[in-house]
């Protein structure tokens, strides 16, 4: 909390002295294109009618000068425009939960409805899964040019005693240098007993280019920490009482949960640094002949811990019956050399080498039965890779490809893609995707004060093929599918006889699994019906992938100007559903899901109702988030033994300064 004070302070600080300097952005006359806000999230379309800035005084300056740059070098520009999208994004996570089920209270974790399985990653993750969905990779990270200082304040409310706030400001020292530095943060107590979330993500991040731009470098920092209350959720015997959605259990807190003395800790920090120059470099617009030589270095330390007062039956027996703790550690060490080549007849064409440097583990090895259980795995990892990127008028195509050439881990990827511009409506693409890699970091090897997680494993690779297409048509209908081919799967089981036994497993099945999603605005005068449908099947490998066949969101929304346009309005209600499955259950000891087939759950609808609202670079949102819950019954679950969320009503804004 002394962090986000902090950077609020800073940044009105920063507010103040650059206040006398109000050059405000021009709208663009006519503009209508794709775009994304200033955390990269994909938005829908955006007009003159909603970007016009009136109080801007600087003509020379126009909204698409306030630059988004990915990691991967895609740019978009800075969006103040207030479109269903942003709803669906408005939230902890600041991206859409489609796919996503979240649990009670902010901050905690979500259950997945849906897999994407596309990977282009050699080496293992560091594990503990349900902990990393608020946790920012390197391809998370945005740079930023803009030609005045620009500043985001986004607020929300949560659940009981808290708030959530995500501040941002950025400013160009000069055309070649920009800073940006944010801080999210976020303290919210919870519904239930023992449920508190804590986390905080600060960013900085840097760019710079010489004037010639011949030489180019961007860098940043990220400190992440995310702390939650864990409870183990309510006990079975009362299920009973919450489904009876009887007077006296309404209030959440009367529920005793398995237990009220543990808590779990996320945190990591990480410096990057990615920098490049051109030894030929091109002479005009014509000619496109340049050859560069690039360089990454990146170093990140993070580590969970897991601590309890006492011993809980719901993990079974443990080394000793209190003062419980189990910490991991992970250092990461990355460095790569590229070159680069690109071309007018040939295109761009890209090689690079890696070294990769890991030590994973524990401070002491572990003997259980006999069996002696290592703690650490370390050692170092070589990989050769490389890229090419050609466009042909309306056809495009690219490509990846990376392979381990020395070290303990094997691993090789392809990713192939091809776009087709049909004409300037709908638009074709292919993807093939081929990954084997090892399994995480904490499937491999686990010591805990519970003498049921202890484990060290040899897995095989797990190997992925995805094969995609993709129809996007704003008059027609988007649609996109994806089937998947996995050898060697390897997750978390919970045994059938004893909910206490978890074990990670590798299954010998062949999974094939297929998604069919479809979007589809319908519009009439100024209400508009917006559709997304998934249909998903798991062929092969049912109760070890288990997800739900159907999930929709529906939603029906009133769009228009009041006040002489002063003020743009957009209010109606969501309708989300998914059918029932046998729901993976949350394990907050080893901050994982595992599967477990006793139990169906899902199959109930949440139905939420909304008024949001823009005045000038302002967003304001106001919901009742499952306003149903009282009267279709008291059967939501996020997960078995964790109950979703009940009737709520929030809201917030998202406020933006152009100085």
């Amino acid at each position: 909390m002394k962090k986000l004070l902090l950077t609020v302070f800073l940044l009105a600080i920063v507010t103040s002295l650059q206040a006398q300097i109000k050059p405000v952005v021009k709208k663009d006359e006519k503009v209508k294109q794709k775009t994304k806000t200033i955390d990269g999230v994909e938005l829908g379309e955006r007009s003159d009618k909603s970007t016009s800035n009136k109080n801007i005084k600087n003509e020379d300056v126009k909204i698409s000068d306030y630059k988004i740059i990915s990691h991967e070098n895609d740019t978009t520009y800075v969006d103040t425009t207030l479109t269903i999208q942003k709803e669906y994004k408005y939230n902890y996570l600041r991206k859409d939960y489609f796919e996503l089920l979240p649990f009670n209270n902010t901050g905690q974790t979500f259950n997945t409805l849906s897999y994407n399985f596309e990977n282009t990653r050699l080496m293992p993750h560091f594990g503990f899964s349900a902990k990393h969905f608020n946790y920012h990779e390197i391809e998370d990270v945005n740079y930023y040019y803009v030609p005045t200082p620009l500043t985001e304040l986004m607020f929300k409310t949560v659940f009981e005693q808290g708030q959530l706030l995500d501040a941002f400001f950025t400013t160009n020292v000069s055309k070649q240098l920009n800073l940006s530095i944010a801080y999210k943060g976020l303290r919210t107590l919870g519904k239930y007993q023992h449920i508190l979330t804590s986390s905080g993500n600060f960013r900085f991040t840097t760019n710079y280019k010489t004037k010639n731009n011949r030489y180019r470098a961007r860098a940043h920092i990220y400190m992440q920490d995310i702390l939650n209350e864990e409870n183990g959720g309510i006990t079975d015997e009362d299920i009973i009482n919450f489904e009876s959605g009887a007077e006296d259990f309404l209030d959440r807190k009367i529920f005793d949960p398995n237990f009220e003395d543990a808590q779990s800790d996320l945190r990591g920090k990480r410096f990057y640094l990615e920098h490049s120059y051109d030894l030929i470099k091109k002479k005009d617009s014509i000619s496109h002949n340049t050859l560069s030589i690039g360089n990454v270095i990146s170093f990140e330390d993070k580590y969970y811990h897991f601590t309890q007062d006492n011993q809980s039956d719901l993990f079974g027996e443990s080394f000793r019956n209190s003062n419980l703790s189990d910490r991991v550690t992970l250092e990461d060490f990355f460095v790569q050399a590229s070159a680069r080549y690109s071309n007018n007849a040939i295109g761009d064409i890209s090689f690079n080498v890696d070294y990769n440097n890991y030590n994973y583990g524990y401070d002491a090895i572990s003997i259980l039965n006999g069996q002696t259980i290592a703690n650490r795995l370390k050692g170092n990892v070589i990989s050769v890779g490389g890229s090419y990127k050609k466009e042909f008028n309306k056809f495009k195509i690219d490509g990846k490809i990376g392979v381990n050439i020395s070290g303990d881990f094997d691993g090789n990827f392809l990713l192939a893609n091809a776009e087709y511009n049909l004409n300037e409506d709908i638009s074709l693409k292919a993807s093939l995707n081929s990954n084997s890699r090892s399994p995480n970091y904490n499937y491999l090897l686990y010591q805990s004060d519970y003498t049921n997680f202890n484990w060290q494993n040899n897995f095989d690779n797990i190997e992925t093929q995805q094969l995609a297409f993709h129809i996007t048509s704003d008059k027609w209908v988007n649609i996109s599918f994806d089937y998947t081919t996995i050898n060697n799967y390897t997750y978390f089981q919970q045994s059938a006889s004893d909910k206490v036994v978890i074990t990670p497993i590798q299954s010998d099945q062949i999974i094939n699994y297929f998604r069919v999603k479809a979007s589809k605005d319908v519009k009439y005068k100024k209400f508009t019906l917006n559709n997304t449908v998934m249909y998903q099947n798991v062929v092969d490998g049912e109760g070890v992938l288990n997800v739900p066949q159907l999930i929709t969101r529906n939603t029906l929304y009133y769009s228009d100007h009041f006040f002489k346009k002063a003020l743009y309005l957009q209010t109606g209600i969501i309708f989300q559903y998914f059918s029932e499955y046998n729901m993976n259950a949350y394990n907050s000891l080893i901050g994982e899901f595992q599967v477990q087939n006793q139990v169906e759950l899902g199959g109930f609808p949440r139905l939420d109702f909304f008024v949001n609202a823009k005045v000038q670079q302002t967003r304001i949102f106001l919901k009742a988030e499952h306003f149903n819950s009282a009267f279709t019954g008291y059967d939501f679950y996020s997960a078995p033994n964790y109950p979703y969320r009940d009737f709520v009503i929030r809201f917030g804004l998202v406020w933006n300064f152009f100085l």
